[in-house]
């Protein structure tokens, strides 16, 4: 029994390993370039229609309705190529998290499904921005990983700083 506990126990500590291997580097490089591609496209798919865009802030009775949409368009385009990039990524993060915060509050039915965050989570995880606002947060929380330019820029700048 003694033997078989010991299994289990290397078993599991290989396990863990390997996820933690997995989860710094390669998890945030895959939520940063997923997510960062989709807010570029959002940005770039609103910038190309911003009449559209005007008319649907317009209909949200959201201030300046015009300015806004192409505010929103250059913050998720930028943001978006800035994620992929690795490039001032937590700050990035804090913009993306506060323009999705925004969206979810600005639509009806997704500021309902925001305050039913632990009523009906399934409503909450159902919403359009969601995903886009979960990424933001863990780039926000996490930070790039190893594989960003800002990992680089930091490395350098210590690197600088000891000679």
């Amino acid at each position: 029994m003694k033997n078989l506990c010991q299994s289990v126990c290397k078993l599991h500590a290989r396990f863990v390993a390997v996820a933690s291997y997995l989860q710094s580097p390669f998890l945030l490089l895959f939520v940063r370039v997923y997510w960062g591609w989709e807010f570029a496209e959002d940005g770039w798919g609103k910038i190309h229609n911003l009449g559209k865009v005007t008319d649907y802030f317009a209909s949200l009775n959201l201030p300046m309705p015009g300015q806004t949409a192409l505010f929103v368009s250059v913050v998720e385009l930028v943001g978006g190529v800035l994620l992929v990039l690795g490039l001032l990524s937590r700050l990035t993060g804090l913009v993306l998290t506060v323009n999705m915060i925004v969206a979810f509050l600005s639509v009806e039915g997704d500021r309902a499904a925001l305050f039913s965050v632990f009523t009906d989570p399934d409503k909450f995880s159902a919403a359009t921005p969601y995903g886009f606002l979960f990424a933001s947060l863990v780039i926000l929380i996490f930070g790039p990983g190893k594989f960003s330019l800002d990992w680089l820029i930091a490395r350098k700048v210590r690197g600088s700083q000891e000679e």
